[in-house]
């Protein structure tokens, strides 16, 4: 316990010092936060699966990543999609909210667009587009430094350390593309296409740098039954999904199971975390829960990260169903 109490510790103040020096440097980079509930947060994931459940569908998301450790990181998502047959393909809303500790934040508004095509009676490909708008904002008074300890009764000062920076705002855009059929699916998607600068402080370059991600998975019928699935029937989904952001680059391998109603799932993510999952559906509600266990040698001070999704499919009629829905996982 005490060891675990000095790791937390440690990072905190490691987080402390470093800000000082993340402000003076003339290049700095930056990376997305991340949901493990890939499939429960979709144009998130990928631009093109906005319009893929046809019917109107909303999506909320909540992420406390790393909560053992007093700066930690909350993300948090809600979008709207649905398909629109005059425009030949889905249209999309998201918010999207992710809080540093009490002092950073950083805020996306984003509208999506994705156009199907229906290449053969049986595969069908959509690619989406998306524009946003961001805003990074930074709270100088949430901020701790060195020069306000005193060694008995901790933080009693004043900084002398003048504040800098502020907000920035900027547009986005991004793209993708997925492709599907009853059993099989692939995607791949291009996020922050113009790198835009996310600094805080005049002439200073922060570039959000160009994400890749791609995807692939299974749906398969425990029965074999080639393309009537009984609502009871047992669905195997074996995933694998790579992403790269700059230097960082991150292997996610999974399996979900679903029996009727419910789903569970386990992934793994290279050197850092297994990932175990559940999920249930109650009509048109999706409601599904992640713990990351990390394995990396932050473990013991992280407490692992925790993921909550709600995901609402309405029902609608359409007069002639020239689209097809996608096959895949909810969470």
């Amino acid at each position: 316990m005490r060891e675990k109490i000095n790791i937390t510790r440690h990072i905190k103040w490691m987080l402390i010092i470093s800000l000082p020096f993340i402000f003076s440097q003339n290049l700095v980079f930056s990376q997305d936060a991340e949901f493990t509930q890939f499939y429960a947060n979709p144009i998130y994931l990928n631009p093109a699966f906005a319009g893929t459940h046809l019917c109107p569908r909303t999506t909320l998301n909540y992420r406390n990543q790393w909560p053992g450790i007093s700066a930690t990181f909350v993300s948090s998502s809600f979008s709207y999609d649905q398909q629109v047959n005059s425009l030949h393909g889905g249209v999309g809303l998201m918010f999207f909210n992710d809080q540093m500790s009490s002092s950073l934040q950083n805020t996306r508004i984003s509208g999506v667009y994705s156009y199907q095509m229906k290449l053969t009676r049986k595969f069908s490909i959509r690619t989406g587009f998306e524009a946003t708008f961001w805003q990074k904002k930074l709270d100088w008074n949430q901020l701790t430094f060195g020069d306000m300890i005193d060694p008995i009764r901790g933080f009693v000062y004043q900084t002398g350390d003048l504040p800098r920076g502020g907000s920035r705002s900027g547009l986005d855009l991004s793209a993708g593309i997925l492709g599907f059929s009853e059993r099989f699916y692939f995607g791949f998607a291009a996020h922050h296409l113009a790198e835009p600068n996310e600094s805080l402080l005049t002439n200073n370059e922060s570039p959000l740098q160009r994400k890749y991600t791609g995807h692939l998975g299974f749906h398969i019928p425990w029965s074999g039954n080639a393309s009537i699935y009984k609502e009871e029937e047992t669905i195997i989904s074996p995933n694998i999904l790579y992403r790269m952001q700059g230097p960082s680059q991150q292997l996610n391998m999974g399996l979900y199971v679903q029996k009727g109603p419910y789903v569970g799932g386990v992934w793994y993510r290279n050197q850092d975390a297994f990932i175990m999952l559940v999920g249930m559906e109650m009509g048109l509600i999706k409601i599904g829960y992640s713990y990351d266990v990390t394995v990396s040698s932050l473990s013991m001070a992280t407490s692992g990260s925790h993921e909550i999704s709600l995901q609402i499919n309405f029902q609608c009629h359409t007069k002639k169903k020239t689209y097809r829905t996608i096959s895949c996982p909810s969470f």
